[in-house]
């Protein structure tokens, strides 16, 4: 059992590193690309990147770091007391709350709101000022939280 957790511990550094890696991206210099182009233009690249990244290897280490994130904070409690379970925990909680629900409940509405306007209406115009300032705000909290859930993650695997 142990070496599962620890392997679920591992795998959860790697997943939240590479999430965190991919959301800093987009902090950092995708969406400010964005924004210089015209709305319409804009709009209808994010639309395209909102659509291609739902696929199976992205799904597949969004979701599963959140999956094990489930397992391993419900182990870490049965285990509280060792020298890992608190780092193993905060890991969990910041990746599973500040990068898997915060894109659940915020920046996902933004992106359906977004896929259901036309680039070259007004009403896209008007919804892409508002999206650029609220999604790239939700991007920075996913961002910091998968990179503390990083950081926690490897403090776990050094306390093993």
């Amino acid at each position: 059992m142990g070496n599962l957790l620890f392997g679920l511990t591992y795998a959860s550094a790697l997943g939240s590193g590479l999430i965190a890696g991919l959301f800093f991206a987009f902090s950092t210099f995708v969406m400010s690309a964005l924004a210089r182009l015209p709305a319409e233009q804009g709009i209808a690249a994010m639309q395209s990147i909102n659509v291609t990244v739902l696929n199976p290897l992205f799904s597949l280490v969004f979701m599963g770091t959140a999956l094990a994130c489930v397992i391993l904070g419900i182990a870490s409690l049965t285990k509280w007391g060792t020298a890992s379970a608190a780092y193993v925990l905060a890991g969990c909680i910041l990746y599973f709350v500040g990068s898997f629900l915060v894109t659940i409940i915020f920046n996902v509405p933004l992106n359906d709101a977004l896929a259901a306007v036309a680039p070259g209406s007004s009403e896209g115009a008007q919804l892409w000022n508002l999206y650029l300032s609220k999604w790239v705000a939700w991007n920075h909290v996913r961002t910091i939280a998968s990179l503390a859930a990083l950081a926690s993650f490897i403090l776990a695997i050094r306390k093993w």
